[in-house]
């Protein structure tokens, strides 16, 4: 049974009118699940019994469930989820001022296969439907109110969990349209961040995309260090990527962020900075560090507290915005796909 989590309103609304019922049911729906967040439809009390009926005997309902979740001793929680076929995928809600982000996957594993993040050792299983992936969403705002406070809820999204989200292009875009909508979760624009390893092909078509965040997993300026840290750049190297990233549309006042993680003595020299400079225009560009979270059996190393703030404190003297971003959640497996990892292999739902 298809998840009503699929569509999108107006896909809803158009279902709803090819089989005789009422076009403005689907803003009731919406309302309902995205805003109220009510999954029981006997308490839809507003819409049809003929669209309950059609609903209960066509659509599913049913969220991923919470098989482990974790807090850490800096507020991160992150969660495995366990989606309807048996497999798993991760979520991580992180706390700030102000905001309370999720980091959300958009695949079952993932095919880059970039050799610094635990994901890309376990290879792609599957796409996440757009039902998946705005699932992860609405069951960690509803696992939220039930169990830390009713008023807690998340301000943030960034596609930035396990896989590529423009690999899996059209579903992460329904699942977006769903994030910005209105009538659904209603997040600002700005709210939501999208991060890609560089697929050239569908960052040219981001103009059809919702006009969002985007980042660049960039981690070298130097095309013989980001093959080695990413094999897509054998593809699509650094003179094809940012041929891409000039079709992005950027809104007035928005940059690119370009997200650098930091490995010991692989990319954190002082010929690095000149490359990063002469690769980055300073006026379009962000420029966030990442020190690199190190997990068992990685070969790379994270640089000394000294490297990373003379790296960031470097590009500021030259005219760069550049941040670093705080580590979070190591207490809790927080690497990328390590959770994933550490958890299948005992089993935990047997």
């Amino acid at each position: 049974m298809q998840s009503l989590f699929d569509f999108t309103r107006e896909e809803l609304a158009e279902t709803l009118v090819s089989h005789g019922q009422n076009k403005f049911a689907a803003k009731q729906i919406f309302d309902w699940i995205y805003k109220k967040n009510q999954l029981d439809i006997n308490e839809w009390s507003n819409v049809s019994k003929k669209v309950k009926e059609f609903i209960l005997q066509n659509y599913s309902l049913e969220l991923p469930e919470v098989v482990w979740q974790g807090e850490s001793v800096d507020g991160t929680r992150k969660f495995l989820l366990k989606l309807k076929d048996g497999e798993t995928i991760e979520t991580v809600v992180i706390p700030a001022k102000n905001r309370l982000t999720q980091c959300i996957s958009s695949q079952v594993g993932c095919a880059i296969g970039c050799t610094f993040c635990h994901t890309g050792t376990q290879g792609l299983t599957r796409h996440l439907t757009a039902g998946e992936v705005t699932g992860q969403f609405l069951k960690i705002t509803i696992w939220l109110k039930e169990n830390v406070h009713p008023e807690e809820r998340l301000t943030n999204i960034v596609y930035m969990g396990q896989g590529e989200p423009l690999h899996n292009y059209e579903n992460v875009k329904k699942a977006t349209i769903n994030f910005l909508d209105d009538f659904g979760f209603g997040l600002g624009q700005r709210r939501i961040t999208l991060s890609t390893s560089g697929l050239v092909p569908k960052i040219k078509m981001l103009h059809d995309f919702p006009p969002i965040n985007i980042a660049i997993s960039l981690h070298s300026a130097k095309n013989s260090t980001r093959t080695q840290l990413m094999p897509i750049n054998k593809a699509y190297d650094l003179k094809r990527l940012f041929e891409a990233i000039k079709s992005i549309p950027l809104k007035a006042h928005r940059r690119i962020t370009y997200e650098y993680l930091l490995i010991r003595d692989l990319n954190d020299q002082d010929s690095d900075i000149e490359a990063l400079c002469e690769l980055l225009n300073r006026k379009e560009s962000k420029v966030n560090l990442i020190p690199f979270n190190e997990y068992p059996g990685s070969e790379y190393k994270q640089p000394t507290q000294k490297r990373i703030q003379y790296f960031m404190e470097e590009l500021n003297r030259r005219g760069y915005t550049c941040t670093v971003r705080q580590t979070k959640g190591d207490d809790i497996l927080a690497a990328c796909g390590q959770l994933k990892s550490e958890y299948e292999k005992v089993n935990l739902w047997d």
